[in-house]
This record gives structure tokens, C-alpha cells and sequence, in this order.
């Protein structure tokens, strides 16, 4: 089996060196990395302005510990680097991707946004099975080897899954030992992003001046300077990724990405609209 490893934060993070490292000393499959050259993080499934460029810029590249690994970095977001590697960029097509591991947790809506999750359903649309792996923030040393070693678990029982099938899992910044365990959970309507408010870079201004002039958007993060936990506790849905993760268990959740809907709401709203656009 060839696996695809990638990422979004780059070819030389850490977490992908990582996790290219724990699968290939566990012997799950042939391992070559390819991952963008810079940082990507929130390019979902952006594969960048292809139709102005016709060659894509690529490097091969060594990373600690991938000695023996065939390690490219490209121009490009990650799911670019999954499209290559999938029509023939880097060799034979891959059998299954491995994604990440991402600093930083891509649950509830930030999985929309994620480069890591992008470039694991961008696997799908070629009918490969894919896997996603991010860890939560926390204080250094990073437990790298959490994350990889759920995921190394997890690949062969992906490998026999029907293909095009997409999991993602989030793991708390806590070591092996520390961890509750593995629970399936949906994804929460909440994301990284809490809230918002313009000023004018530092300066107060009421809404009608900034109106006219502009000025900045400030944004509040979850889990940012000033965090109230309590408070962003309260904001997690019940049974979601994100609040299974608060209490100290991974994740896994299995998603689809972009499909027909044929749903009866869906059908009935195409419908209508048919009638309303004939000449």
C-alpha cells in the first residue's frame, strides 16, 4: 500500500514529520510526503490560481527522521499536492492519504476551512480513503506521538473501508497515557472564530466613521488571550467533536465532501427553480 502523507502547516512542520516517521517505522505502507513549501493552514480545499501558471514549482526536500522518505515540498496548498501525487506527479498514485498531524484542532465548523481536512476529501473525489490528524494546542513539549499513534492504529482499518471514505480525527494535547480515549462524534456548529468587531486599528471610531473609512477587523478566538473556559464550554454543543475534545477525549468523525444533494428539500428547491428559468 502507498500512502500519501500531507499537511497545511508545511513540508518542514513537525507534526508531519512526525507522523510520516510513526507510519513508516510501523511498516503500514510505503510512505512518500508531499506538502506545500510554505504554511497553508485555512486553504480548505483551495488548489491555488492553476489557470494562470503552467508548471507547479516543486523541491525535494530533507526533513530529521524522513531519512529513507521520499519528502517533496510543492508551490502550492495541500490539495494541490493530493491532486499531483494522484495523477501521477510523484510516482504511482496513492492507495490511501494521510493528512496532518495539524497543529491545532480542526473540529465543528473550522473542518470546512482546514487545509488538513481539504486535502483529505480532495483524496475522496479520486475514490481514495483518507484520514486527517490534528492535535490541540498546549504547552511545549507537543506529545507528537499521541496523534500518531491513533493514526498508525487507524490506517489499516481505513485501508478495507469503502472507498472515497474520509475520517477525522482530533486528539487533546495530552499524552498516550493521559488520553480517555477514542469516541465518535459529530461535528458542533461552533469554530475557532468566536466573534468580531471593527475599529480603526487601535483608535475608537462609532460605526457611520468606520463606515467611511474603514479600519480593522479584531477578531476574538477560541482558546485566545482573555479566554473565559467556562464560557466557551457553554457555547459546545452537546455529543460534538469539540466538546468531547474539552473533556479530554479524541475524536473521530467520518465526513463526505462535495456531493449531489437529492434530498426531497433539495428536489423540490431545484424543481422550482427550473420552472422559474424556462424561457
Amino acid at each position: 500500500m502507498r500512502i500519501l502523507v500531507t499537511n497545511d502547516d508545511g513540508v518542514f512542520a513537525p507534526g508531519i514529520a512526525a507522523l510520516a516517521r510513526g507510519l513508516a517505522d510501523a511498516a503500514v505502507g510505503d510512505v512518500v510526503v508531499v506538502a506545500p513549501l510554505a504554511d497553508h493552514s485555512g486553504a480548505g480545499a483551495a488548489v491555488g490560481a492553476v489557470y494562470e501558471r503552467e508548471v507547479i514549482p516543486y523541491e525535494a526536500v530533507e526533513v530529521r527522521g524522513l531519512e529513507g522518505v521520499a519528502t517533496f515540498g510543492i508551490d502550492g496548498p495541500p490539495a494541490l499536492a493530493v491532486i499531483l501525487a494522484c495523477i501521477g506527479g510523484f510516482g504511482p498514485r496513492p492507495d490511501l492519504v494521510v493528512s496532518g498531524v495539524n497543529h491545532g484542532v480542526n473540529a465543528g465548523r473550522s473542518a470546512l476551512h482546514s487545509g488538513t481536512v481539504g486535502a483529505a476529501l480532495t483524496a475522496s473525489q479520486f475514490g481514495l480513503r483518507a484520514l486527517a490528524v490534528s492535535i490541540a494546542w498546549g504547552p511545549d513539549p507537543v506529545p507528537w506521538e499521541t496523534p500518531v499513534g491513533l493514526a498508525v492504529r487507524t490506517v489499516p482499518v481505513l485501508a478495507v473501508a469503502e472507498p472515497s471514505t474520509v475520517l477525522n480525527l482530533n486528539v487533546p494535547a495530552v499524552a498516550p497515557g493521559a488520553l480517555h480515549g477514542v469516541r465518535h462524534a459529530g461535528l458542533g456548529s461552533t469554530g475557532l472564530i468566536r466573534a468580531a468587531r471593527r475599529d480603526a486599528g487601535g483608535h475608537p471610531a462609532d460605526a457611520a466613521t468606520l463606515d467611511r473609512t474603514g479600519g480593522v477587523i479584531s477578531l476574538v478566538l477560541r482558546g485566545g488571550d482573555g479566554a473565559d473556559p467556562d464560557a466557551e464550554r457553554g457555547e459546545l454543543d452537546p455529543g460534538s467533536d469539540a466538546a468531547a475534545l474539552a473533556d479530554g477525549w479524541a475524536t473521530l468523525t467520518a465526513l463526505a465532501g462535495i456531493r449531489e444533494d437529492t434530498g426531497p428539500a433539495a428536489a423540490e428547491t431545484l424543481a422550482k427553480a427550473l420552472v422559474a428559468l424556462e424561457p
